[in-house]
């Protein structure tokens, strides 16, 4: 049914008011370019929490949240409760409940990372793996995200079924972090403990899990010494006795159950 001129020109004006009252939605927008990228410093409290109903109400400065699963609205509410907020990606392994999952070739894919639905990736692949990285790390960015937590970035110490060596790996985490260095945002090493000291110039703050429980956490002095956060949880070692040696070190410590949900017992 078409509208006769005088009708158009009736309804014309309340639309207008419609849109002026909020009543129509809208796509979110990109968030704007950074000027500066954020630089968290040894100590900082945090919250990881990739699994269950998001809870924005934990009283610390930074969530470390899915990237996929957020959208840019639950960022700006995290930051509007004055949160940094971080955006997990795995860039090492592939994941076949991602709305991306299909764009990874078959040949890039290699044993299973030992999580359901997840296998390694052949690292050495840049040429396929930088652009499928590129528009993750541009989702991060056009959500409003303030750094990027990229996942399974020791490959070569693991059976991935790709002849892995110490410096595909180095190549391959350093291109990670120029990536997101690019776009405005900080980025995390996760774990790679080995290379901690050729790495931690090119990252702004290391993740890591279960140091203390495999006696490692010495490793991540580095970052510390250099000013910078090292983000750790363990998930079997009592907080009692792990907690005590994560204060000497600096570390922003604390215990989470391996589902990482809304549960957390911080040092």
């Amino acid at each position: 049914m078409s509208l006769s001129a005088r009708s158009r020109s009736l309804l014309l004006p309340l639309v207008a008011l419609l849109l002026l009252a909020g009543c129509t939605s809208v796509p979110d927008d990109p968030a704007p370019p950074r000027t500066t990228r954020w630089r968290p410093g040894p100590g900082t409290p945090w919250q990881w929490q990739l699994s269950g109903r998001l809870d924005p109400a934990v009283d610390v400065p930074v969530y470390d949240i899915d990237g996929f699963e957020h959208p840019r609205s639950t960022v700006a509410d995290l930051q509007r409760r004055g949160r940094k907020v971080i955006c997990y990606l795995s860039t090492g392994a592939w994941e076949e409940f991602r709305p991306d999952a299909g764009e990874f070739p078959e040949e890039l894919l290699g044993k299973g990372n030992g999580w359901e639905g997840e296998r390694w990736l052949d690292i050495r692949r840049t040429d396929v793996l930088e652009p499928l990285m590129a528009r993750r790390f541009d989702m991060c960015r056009d959500k409003g995200f303030d750094a990027i937590e990229p996942d399974n970035m020791d490959g070569y110490a693991n059976d991935t079924g790709f002849p892995l060596t110490a410096g595909d790996q180095l190549r391959y985490n350093r291109l990670i972090a120029r990536m997101a260095h690019e776009r405005g945002l900080s980025v995390g090493l996760k774990n790679d403990l080995d290379q901690i000291p050729a790495l931690v110039g090119d990252f702004d703050f290391a993740v890591n899990e279960q140091c203390a429980q495999y006696g490692e956490c010495d490793a991540l002095r580095p970052f510390v010494e250099a000013g910078k956060a090292v983000f750790h949880v363990e998930y079997e070692v009592p907080a009692g006795r792990f907690c005590p040696q994560a204060r000497r070190l600096g570390l922003s410590s604390m215990l989470k159950r391996y589902e990482l949900d809304a549960w957390r017992r911080p040092c």
